[in-house]
């Protein structure tokens, strides 16, 4: 039984590995078709979401067919259990990532109007640290895993400045308040994601130390 469970162990590690693909590449192109204006990708990022769904699905199948056959306990319990969190984190940074490429098309019309606030900043530290979730989790990696949680409070601190920026805006112009709305949108979706990049990080510190560290502060390095 062993070897069949260590076998689909890697088969779910493989089928989750994929799904981190193609969700970070997902925000990468919400981000580019934003910048761009693109509405054609935009179009087909927020298709492209269906996919991500059927994989988060595919995988949670796979978790509950392994925990049922095998009933693994200590080590491998932990990494399935870590599995379906990440999955369920994925998934949701890949509506994020949907939701981002929504706000293009919603733009569209006027995307020549300059950004109350640079959000390409902060997508890039966004993408940071979401990368470096997914690399901690391909390498089993703590050190990475807990940078991951010292970079959530910058991003944290992007997000409140674009807040204070955008009062200002609206009540410089208050005729544009509905587009400048859709990028504190866009900032409220970086910020989640990069929220959700730090749960990953967390559940990769649970698979490896088997210690929860969810809601403590502490964890990380600090700077």
């Amino acid at each position: 039984m062993t070897l069949h469970l260590q076998k689909e162990l890697g088969t779910l590690k493989k089928m989750l590995l994929g799904l981190s693909a193609v969700v970070e590449e997902s925000v990468h192109q919400a981000v580019l078709s934003l910048q761009k204006c693109d509405v054609q990708l935009a179009e087909t990022i927020i298709a492209g979401d269906k996919q991500i769904d059927n994989l988060e699905v595919e995988i949670e199948e796979e978790c509950l067919k392994a925990l049922a056959l095998y009933q693994p306990v200590a080590v491998d319990l932990r990494f399935i259990v870590a599995v379906l969190k990440i999955n369920n984190d994925l998934e949701r940074i890949g509506d994020l990532a949907t939701n981002i490429a929504e706000r293009t098309v919603a733009l569209a019309s006027i995307c020549r109007m300059t950004p109350p606030f640079d959000y390409l900043s902060m997508a890039a530290k966004t993408q940071t640290m979401l990368k470096m979730a997914l690399d901690s989790l391909v390498r089993l990696d703590i050190g990475l895993a807990k940078e991951v949680q010292a970079l959530d409070d910058e991003v944290d601190h992007m997000h409140s400045s674009n807040f204070q920026i955008i009062k200002e805006e609206m009540r410089r112009d208050p005729e544009g308040i509905d587009s400048i709305t859709q990028y504190l949108t866009v900032s409220r979706h970086l910020e989640r994601i990069a929220d959700l990049a730090t749960n990953i990080a967390e559940e990769v510190y649970y698979m490896i130390e088997g210690e929860i560290v969810r809601h403590t502060s502490d964890w990380g390095p600090k700077y």
